[in-house]
Protein backbone atom coordinates (compact mmCIF):
# COMPACT_ATOMS: atom_id res chain seq x y z
CA UNK A 1 0.00 0.00 0.00
CA UNK A 2 1.46 3.55 -0.68
CA UNK A 3 2.47 5.77 1.85
CA UNK A 4 0.21 8.78 3.45
CA UNK A 5 0.66 11.92 1.08
CA UNK A 6 3.78 14.13 2.26
CA UNK A 7 2.93 17.79 3.08
CA UNK A 8 5.06 19.30 0.44
CA UNK A 9 6.79 17.58 -2.51
CA UNK A 10 9.41 18.56 -5.36
CA UNK A 11 7.84 20.59 -8.33
CA UNK A 12 9.14 22.68 -11.40
CA UNK A 13 7.19 25.99 -11.87
CA UNK A 14 6.91 27.90 -14.89
CA UNK A 15 6.68 31.38 -13.21
CA UNK A 16 6.51 33.17 -16.92
CA UNK A 17 7.50 32.34 -20.07
CA UNK A 18 10.25 34.64 -20.09
CA UNK A 19 12.19 33.40 -16.68
CA UNK A 20 13.68 29.95 -16.42
CA UNK A 21 11.82 27.02 -14.99
CA UNK A 22 12.09 26.96 -10.83
CA UNK A 23 12.54 24.11 -8.44
CA UNK A 24 10.35 23.96 -5.52
CA UNK A 25 9.09 22.52 -2.68
CA UNK A 26 5.55 22.73 -2.74
CA UNK A 27 2.46 21.53 -1.00
CA UNK A 28 1.19 18.49 -2.05
CA UNK A 29 -2.56 18.13 -3.29
CA UNK A 30 -5.34 16.29 -1.78
CA UNK A 31 -7.98 14.56 -3.59
CA UNK A 32 -11.13 15.99 -4.14
CA UNK A 33 -14.08 14.40 -6.09
CA UNK A 34 -14.18 13.48 -9.20
CA UNK A 35 -9.61 13.44 -9.06
CA UNK A 36 -7.10 11.00 -7.82
CA UNK A 37 -3.49 12.04 -6.59
CA UNK A 38 -0.94 10.07 -8.41
CA UNK A 39 2.91 9.89 -7.67
CA UNK A 40 4.83 10.29 -10.73
CA UNK A 41 7.32 7.73 -11.76
CA UNK A 42 7.88 8.76 -15.38
CA UNK A 43 6.86 11.74 -17.01
CA UNK A 44 7.05 12.40 -20.40
CA UNK A 45 8.16 15.04 -22.67
CA UNK A 46 8.07 16.37 -26.30
CA UNK A 47 10.40 17.46 -28.90
CA UNK A 48 9.03 21.14 -28.60
CA UNK A 49 8.47 21.60 -24.86
CA UNK A 50 11.30 24.28 -24.47
CA UNK A 51 9.68 26.41 -27.15
CA UNK A 52 6.72 26.54 -25.16
CA UNK A 53 7.85 27.29 -21.43
CA UNK A 54 9.89 29.95 -23.09
CA UNK A 55 7.76 31.28 -25.18
CA UNK A 56 8.96 30.98 -28.87
CA UNK A 57 5.70 29.37 -29.73
CA UNK A 58 3.30 31.54 -27.79
CA UNK A 59 0.51 29.01 -26.55
CA UNK A 60 -1.41 30.46 -24.09
CA UNK A 61 -0.89 28.94 -20.54
CA UNK A 62 -1.75 29.67 -17.29
CA UNK A 63 0.82 31.14 -15.19
CA UNK A 64 2.54 30.23 -12.72
CA UNK A 65 1.97 26.77 -12.92
CA UNK A 66 3.29 23.08 -12.53
CA UNK A 67 4.45 22.10 -16.44
CA UNK A 68 4.23 18.63 -17.66
CA UNK A 69 1.92 16.15 -20.03
CA UNK A 70 1.06 12.75 -19.94
CA UNK A 71 2.72 10.38 -17.26
CA UNK A 72 2.78 7.25 -15.77
CA UNK A 73 2.82 6.57 -12.24
CA UNK A 74 1.09 5.00 -9.13
CA UNK A 75 -2.65 6.14 -7.03
CA UNK A 76 -1.49 7.62 -4.07
CA UNK A 77 -4.82 8.88 -3.06
CA UNK A 78 -8.53 9.36 -4.45
CA UNK A 79 -11.49 11.26 -4.17
CA UNK A 80 -14.46 9.38 -2.26
CA UNK A 81 -16.55 8.99 -5.59
CA UNK A 82 -13.79 6.42 -7.10
CA UNK A 83 -15.21 3.00 -7.58
CA UNK A 84 -12.58 1.29 -10.02
CA UNK A 85 -8.91 2.56 -9.31
CA UNK A 86 -7.06 1.38 -6.33
CA UNK A 87 -4.41 2.76 -4.32
CA UNK A 88 -0.91 1.26 -5.62
CA UNK A 89 -1.97 0.98 -8.34
CA UNK A 90 -0.08 1.79 -12.20
CA UNK A 91 -1.91 4.36 -14.23
CA UNK A 92 -1.47 6.08 -17.57
CA UNK A 93 -2.62 9.43 -17.03
CA UNK A 94 -3.77 11.31 -20.04
CA UNK A 95 -2.90 15.22 -20.59
CA UNK A 96 -5.89 15.93 -22.89
CA UNK A 97 -8.21 17.37 -20.29
CA UNK A 98 -12.37 17.22 -21.08
CA UNK A 99 -14.99 19.34 -19.58
CA UNK A 100 -17.47 16.64 -17.77
CA UNK A 101 -20.83 18.96 -18.60
CA UNK A 102 -19.17 19.77 -21.76
CA UNK A 103 -17.15 17.36 -23.69
CA UNK A 104 -15.95 19.92 -26.74
CA UNK A 105 -14.51 22.04 -24.38
CA UNK A 106 -10.63 20.56 -23.77
CA UNK A 107 -7.21 21.66 -23.07
CA UNK A 108 -4.16 20.06 -23.28
CA UNK A 109 -2.55 20.07 -19.87
CA UNK A 110 1.07 21.35 -20.04
CA UNK A 111 0.84 22.67 -23.44
CA UNK A 112 -1.59 25.26 -24.22
CA UNK A 113 -5.16 26.11 -22.10
CA UNK A 114 -7.13 26.79 -25.31
CA UNK A 115 -8.44 30.30 -26.41
CA UNK A 116 -12.12 29.73 -25.65
CA UNK A 117 -13.54 31.21 -21.89
CA UNK A 118 -14.67 27.56 -21.47
CA UNK A 119 -11.34 25.97 -21.82
CA UNK A 120 -9.57 28.57 -20.08
CA UNK A 121 -11.82 28.55 -17.04
CA UNK A 122 -10.97 24.84 -16.87
CA UNK A 123 -7.32 25.15 -17.05
CA UNK A 124 -7.07 28.00 -14.65
CA UNK A 125 -9.20 27.36 -12.03
CA UNK A 126 -9.48 23.52 -11.91
CA UNK A 127 -6.56 21.33 -13.46
CA UNK A 128 -3.81 23.89 -13.56
CA UNK A 129 -0.46 22.16 -12.80
CA UNK A 130 1.02 19.11 -14.82
CA UNK A 131 3.40 16.25 -13.91
CA UNK A 132 6.46 17.81 -13.80
CA UNK A 133 6.79 17.06 -10.13
CA UNK A 134 6.71 14.54 -7.19
CA UNK A 135 2.63 14.39 -7.46
CA UNK A 136 -0.42 15.32 -9.22
CA UNK A 137 -3.60 16.24 -8.98
CA UNK A 138 -5.78 14.55 -12.08
CA UNK A 139 -8.73 13.84 -13.17
CA UNK A 140 -10.22 10.02 -12.45
CA UNK A 141 -11.17 9.66 -16.10
CA UNK A 142 -7.85 10.46 -17.29
CA UNK A 143 -6.35 7.55 -15.07
CA UNK A 144 -6.03 4.25 -17.41
CA UNK A 145 -5.10 1.41 -15.48
CA UNK A 146 -1.95 -0.65 -17.08
CA UNK A 147 -1.54 -4.22 -16.40
CA UNK A 148 1.50 -4.21 -14.69
CA UNK A 149 2.40 -7.83 -13.96
CA UNK A 150 1.56 -8.22 -17.93
CA UNK A 151 3.40 -5.16 -18.72
CA UNK A 152 6.23 -5.46 -16.59
CA UNK A 153 6.58 -8.64 -15.83
CA UNK A 154 5.66 -11.25 -18.62
CA UNK A 155 6.20 -8.50 -20.84
CA UNK A 156 9.16 -7.09 -19.28
CA UNK A 157 8.43 -3.56 -20.38
CA UNK A 158 9.99 -1.11 -17.83
CA UNK A 159 8.03 2.34 -17.19
CA UNK A 160 10.10 4.57 -18.75
CA UNK A 161 9.78 2.59 -21.85
CA UNK A 162 6.12 2.03 -21.97
CA UNK A 163 6.46 6.40 -21.25
CA UNK A 164 6.45 6.07 -25.03
CA UNK A 165 2.82 5.28 -25.15
CA UNK A 166 2.73 9.55 -25.04
CA UNK A 167 3.79 9.66 -28.69
CA UNK A 168 2.10 6.48 -29.91
CA UNK A 169 -1.17 7.29 -28.64
CA UNK A 170 -1.61 10.26 -30.87
CA UNK A 171 -1.05 8.87 -34.26
CA UNK A 172 -3.19 5.73 -32.60
CA UNK A 173 -6.51 7.94 -32.88
CA UNK A 174 -5.38 9.60 -35.94
CA UNK A 175 -5.46 6.05 -37.60
CA UNK A 176 -8.72 4.25 -35.99
CA UNK A 177 -10.34 7.85 -36.80
CA UNK A 178 -10.04 6.66 -40.77
CA UNK A 179 -10.57 3.17 -39.84
CA UNK A 180 -7.28 1.11 -40.50
CA UNK A 181 -7.72 -2.17 -41.54
CA UNK A 182 -5.37 -4.60 -41.60
CA UNK A 183 -3.88 -5.51 -44.86
CA UNK A 184 -4.41 -1.89 -45.90
CA UNK A 185 -1.55 0.35 -47.17
CA UNK A 186 -0.75 3.63 -45.17
CA UNK A 187 1.31 6.39 -46.00
CA UNK A 188 2.80 7.92 -43.33
CA UNK A 189 3.92 11.82 -43.86
CA UNK A 190 6.53 13.42 -42.86
CA UNK A 191 7.93 10.08 -41.26
CA UNK A 192 11.07 10.78 -39.78
CA UNK A 193 9.44 13.27 -36.73
CA UNK A 194 8.31 12.18 -32.95
CA UNK A 195 4.94 11.57 -34.36
CA UNK A 196 5.66 10.59 -37.65
CA UNK A 197 7.49 8.02 -36.40
CA UNK A 198 5.47 6.77 -33.58
CA UNK A 199 2.75 6.49 -36.49
CA UNK A 200 4.95 3.85 -38.56
CA UNK A 201 5.52 2.01 -35.63
CA UNK A 202 1.39 2.29 -35.17
CA UNK A 203 0.17 1.09 -38.29
CA UNK A 204 2.51 -2.39 -38.51
CA UNK A 205 1.16 -2.98 -34.84
CA UNK A 206 -2.27 -2.21 -36.80
CA UNK A 207 -1.24 -5.18 -38.91
CA UNK A 208 -1.25 -2.40 -42.19
CA UNK A 209 1.52 -2.28 -44.97
CA UNK A 210 3.57 1.27 -44.14
CA UNK A 211 4.61 3.63 -46.77
CA UNK A 212 7.42 6.31 -44.58
CA UNK A 213 7.49 9.23 -46.81
CA UNK A 214 9.90 11.96 -45.78
CA UNK A 215 12.58 14.03 -46.52
CA UNK A 216 15.81 12.64 -45.27
CA UNK A 217 17.12 9.47 -46.57
CA UNK A 218 19.48 8.44 -43.62
CA UNK A 219 16.64 8.80 -41.19
CA UNK A 220 13.82 7.08 -43.68
CA UNK A 221 16.74 3.94 -43.76
CA UNK A 222 17.18 4.19 -39.60
CA UNK A 223 13.30 4.24 -39.26
CA UNK A 224 13.14 0.93 -42.14
CA UNK A 225 15.86 -0.57 -40.22
CA UNK A 226 14.48 -0.07 -36.36
CA UNK A 227 10.94 -1.23 -37.22
CA UNK A 228 12.44 -4.09 -38.61
CA UNK A 229 14.61 -5.37 -35.96
CA UNK A 230 11.44 -5.16 -33.83
CA UNK A 231 8.86 -6.60 -35.84
CA UNK A 232 11.29 -8.94 -38.63
CA UNK A 233 7.61 -9.25 -40.86
CA UNK A 234 6.46 -6.06 -40.95
CA UNK A 235 5.58 -4.51 -44.71
CA UNK A 236 7.37 -1.18 -44.86
CA UNK A 237 8.65 0.85 -47.79
CA UNK A 238 10.21 4.11 -48.03
CA UNK A 239 10.06 7.06 -50.56
CA UNK A 240 11.94 10.12 -50.37
CA UNK A 241 9.97 13.37 -51.21
CA UNK A 242 11.92 15.50 -53.98
CA UNK A 243 9.17 18.17 -53.60
CA UNK A 244 8.30 17.65 -57.30
CA UNK A 245 4.47 16.76 -57.12
CA UNK A 246 3.87 14.70 -59.70
CA UNK A 247 7.63 12.99 -59.48
CA UNK A 248 6.96 11.83 -55.59
CA UNK A 249 3.07 10.90 -56.82
CA UNK A 250 4.65 7.99 -59.05
CA UNK A 251 6.61 6.90 -56.67
CA UNK A 252 4.01 6.24 -54.56
CA UNK A 253 2.36 4.94 -56.77
CA UNK A 254 4.56 2.30 -57.89
CA UNK A 255 3.69 0.18 -54.60
CA UNK A 256 0.37 -0.28 -55.67
CA UNK A 257 -2.70 0.33 -54.24
CA UNK A 258 -2.75 2.74 -51.23
CA UNK A 259 -5.39 2.97 -48.90
CA UNK A 260 -4.81 5.91 -46.68
CA UNK A 261 -2.67 8.03 -45.16
CA UNK A 262 -1.83 10.32 -42.16
CA UNK A 263 -0.05 13.51 -41.85
CA UNK A 264 1.73 15.55 -39.65
CA UNK A 265 3.01 18.32 -40.93
CA UNK A 266 4.93 20.76 -38.78
CA UNK A 267 4.56 24.37 -38.82
CA UNK A 268 7.43 25.32 -40.34
CA UNK A 269 6.67 23.31 -43.17
CA UNK A 270 2.98 24.07 -43.75
CA UNK A 271 3.02 24.92 -47.31
CA UNK A 272 4.65 21.97 -48.44
CA UNK A 273 3.16 20.21 -50.86
CA UNK A 274 3.88 16.57 -49.93
CA UNK A 275 0.00 15.75 -49.34
CA UNK A 276 -0.72 17.16 -52.58
CA UNK A 277 1.32 14.09 -53.76
CA UNK A 278 -0.25 11.50 -51.58
CA UNK A 279 -3.71 12.77 -52.59
CA UNK A 280 -2.67 12.04 -56.23
CA UNK A 281 -1.23 8.57 -55.28
CA UNK A 282 -4.47 7.70 -53.56
CA UNK A 283 -7.11 5.15 -54.48
CA UNK A 284 -10.64 6.12 -54.79
CA UNK A 285 -12.64 6.36 -51.78
CA UNK A 286 -9.21 6.73 -49.99
CA UNK A 287 -8.62 8.41 -46.58
CA UNK A 288 -6.45 11.05 -45.20
CA UNK A 289 -6.28 11.65 -41.50
CA UNK A 290 -4.60 15.14 -40.90
CA UNK A 291 -2.96 15.86 -37.33
CA UNK A 292 -0.85 18.54 -38.59
CA UNK A 293 -0.90 21.62 -39.79
CA UNK A 294 -0.81 21.90 -43.48
CA UNK A 295 -2.17 24.68 -45.30
CA UNK A 296 -1.21 23.82 -48.68
CA UNK A 297 -4.46 23.75 -50.89
CA UNK A 298 -5.26 20.57 -52.25
CA UNK A 299 -5.59 19.10 -55.79
CA UNK A 300 -9.47 19.34 -56.27
CA UNK A 301 -10.09 17.40 -59.29
CA UNK A 302 -8.27 14.50 -58.02
CA UNK A 303 -10.10 14.81 -54.10
CA UNK A 304 -13.31 15.25 -55.97
CA UNK A 305 -12.75 12.66 -58.56
CA UNK A 306 -11.45 9.79 -56.36
CA UNK A 307 -14.05 10.99 -53.40
CA UNK A 308 -11.17 11.04 -51.33
CA UNK A 309 -12.38 11.59 -47.57
CA UNK A 310 -10.24 14.11 -45.36
CA UNK A 311 -10.33 13.77 -41.37
CA UNK A 312 -9.21 16.37 -38.78
CA UNK A 313 -8.18 14.53 -35.61
CA UNK A 314 -6.70 16.08 -32.69
CA UNK A 315 -5.45 13.48 -29.99
CA UNK A 316 -7.08 10.44 -29.34
CA UNK A 317 -10.32 9.41 -27.37
CA UNK A 318 -10.43 7.50 -24.34
CA UNK A 319 -11.63 4.53 -26.45
CA UNK A 320 -8.92 4.76 -28.37
CA UNK A 321 -6.89 4.85 -25.43
CA UNK A 322 -8.27 1.74 -23.63
CA UNK A 323 -7.76 -0.64 -26.98
CA UNK A 324 -4.35 1.11 -27.82
CA UNK A 325 -3.81 -0.87 -23.70
CA UNK A 326 -5.57 -3.69 -24.84
CA UNK A 327 -3.17 -4.26 -28.04
CA UNK A 328 0.19 -3.32 -25.97
CA UNK A 329 -0.83 -6.05 -23.32
CA UNK A 330 -1.01 -8.64 -25.49
CA UNK A 331 2.18 -8.12 -26.67
CA UNK A 332 1.40 -6.62 -30.29
CA UNK A 333 4.18 -4.36 -30.12
CA UNK A 334 8.13 -4.80 -29.90
CA UNK A 335 9.65 -4.82 -26.19
CA UNK A 336 13.14 -4.63 -26.08
CA UNK A 337 15.04 -3.94 -29.29
CA UNK A 338 12.69 -1.94 -32.03
CA UNK A 339 10.58 -0.46 -29.19
CA UNK A 340 12.50 2.57 -27.75
CA UNK A 341 15.58 4.14 -26.56
CA UNK A 342 14.54 6.57 -23.75
CA UNK A 343 16.57 8.58 -21.96
CA UNK A 344 15.52 9.71 -18.20
CA UNK A 345 16.56 12.91 -16.62
CA UNK A 346 15.35 13.93 -12.89
CA UNK A 347 13.74 17.26 -12.60
CA UNK A 348 17.31 19.10 -11.36
CA UNK A 349 18.30 18.50 -14.90
CA UNK A 350 15.18 20.07 -16.47
CA UNK A 351 17.31 22.25 -19.03
CA UNK A 352 19.17 19.36 -20.26
CA UNK A 353 15.60 17.03 -20.37
CA UNK A 354 13.73 19.73 -22.63
CA UNK A 355 17.30 19.77 -25.09
CA UNK A 356 17.57 16.22 -24.94
CA UNK A 357 13.67 15.92 -26.09
CA UNK A 358 14.59 17.98 -28.77
CA UNK A 359 17.22 15.77 -30.57
CA UNK A 360 16.37 12.34 -29.41
CA UNK A 361 13.30 11.84 -31.45
CA UNK A 362 11.95 10.08 -34.34
CA UNK A 363 10.96 6.26 -34.30
CA UNK A 364 11.89 4.72 -30.97
CA UNK A 365 13.42 7.39 -29.28
CA UNK A 366 12.20 9.86 -26.05
CA UNK A 367 12.97 11.71 -23.40
CA UNK A 368 11.64 11.31 -19.77
CA UNK A 369 11.43 12.81 -16.31
CA UNK A 370 11.91 10.61 -13.20
CA UNK A 371 10.69 12.96 -10.14
CA UNK A 372 11.68 10.48 -7.61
Amino acid sequence: MPSPLPSHHRALIVETTSTPLVLKTVPTPTPTPGSAIISILSAGTISYQREIYNGTRAYPLPTPMVPGISAIGRIAALGHDSVALQLGQLVFFDCTIRARDDPDTMFLLGIEEGRAPRSQKLAREVWRDGTWAEYARVPLENCIALDERRLCGELGYKVHDLMYMNYLLVPFGGLRDIRIEPGETVVVSPATGGYGGAAVMVAVAMGARVIAFGRDEKKLARLKKHVLEGSPNAMIETVKMTGDEMVDAESLKAFGTIDAAIDFTPPHAAGSKHVRSISLALRKKGRISLMGLLETPLVAWSVVGKNISFRGKLMYEREDMLQFVKMLEKGLFPRNVGFVDTKVFPLEDWKVCMDEAAEHTGIGRHVVFAPK
